[in-house]
């Protein structure tokens, strides 16, 4: 249960990004298992600021583009694409397939940057933005190969991921499972999967390290329709993502995104 104003606040916002079409008061107030009445209050006071509206016909609160256009003003200000985005994009046009940035930050992982190679065809370019489920996720297993396994399951078990069914048919269903895909991780410097996150869907990733101290910054890692990259073309590519990864992690210190 969300206590503190600022946690209610935050829980709100967070509820309302994961769906454009917004949601009722009901809802709302049962996520954050607040009363229907402090939700209302906290929503007013959002609408007030400019931060969220409620849409006429169903009442449902959404969010308005000014948090979207503070986070960018703010990747702006730090320079962050300019330096990042020229390496995504020689990932992208070598791949021919979607590649991302994720972050690490207050033990979440979330993407900030892509570029899609694709031109034609099949594209798997999912939503930027959002948190990455860690226990299916090429880019999850790629952070957590980095932790020791105990604070890696803990990692997992405090994510809240959702019903097992939004996952592919061949993502972990136990700790045993996810523990074995890290160790293969760590065997190999980088980590692949197929059909995880969804069907029909691939991803190799790897962790971009801190070149001074050896902290994971962030991931990287490239996407796309399993059946044009399957396992044989993942591990050809896997030199051209570790070698961009590298290269990331030297932009990174030229950046004030990141310290």
């Amino acid at each position: 249960m969300a206590s503190s104003l600022i946690e209610r606040t935050m829980g709100i916002l967070d509820a309302l990004s994961a769906d454009a079409r917004g949601l009722p008061l009901q809802t709302l107030a049962q996520r954050l298992e607040i009363p229907k009445s402090a939700a209302h209050r906290i929503c007013q006071e959002l609408i007030r600021l400019g931060y969220v509206r409620q849409e006429p016909l169903s009442a449902h609160y959404q969010l308005t583009t000014r948090l979207v256009a503070l986070g960018s003003r703010f990747l702006a200000s730090s320079g962050a694409p300019d330096i990042v985005q020229p390496i995504l994009d020689r990932l992208a046009e070598e791949s021919g397939e979607l590649v991302r940035l994720g972050i690490i930050e207050n033990q979440r992982q979330i993407w900030i940057a892509k570029a899609q190679g694709a031109r034609s065809g099949l594209r798997y370019d999912p939503d930027m933005g959002r948190e990455a489920p860690l226990f299916c996720t090429a880019s999850g297993h790629a952070w957590l190969a980095r932790l020791s396994n105990q604070e890696a399951l803990a990692l997992v078990e405090a994510q809240d991921t959702g019903p097992a069914d939004d996952y592919g048919p061949q993502a972990p269903r136990s700790d045993d499972e996810i523990l074995d895909y890290l160790n293969r991780t760590r065997t190999h410097g980088y980590s692949w999967q197929v059909e995880h996150a969804g069907v029909g869907t691939a991803a190799l990733a790897v962790a971009v390290l801190h070149p001074l101290n050896g902290q994971v910054l962030g991931t990287l890692s490239v996407a796309g329709p399993s059946v044009r990259l399957d396992e044989p073309r993942m591990h050809r590519l896997a030199p051209s993502l570790r070698q961009a990864a590298e290269e990331l992690a030297q932009a990174w210190l030229s950046s004030r995104l990141f310290t």
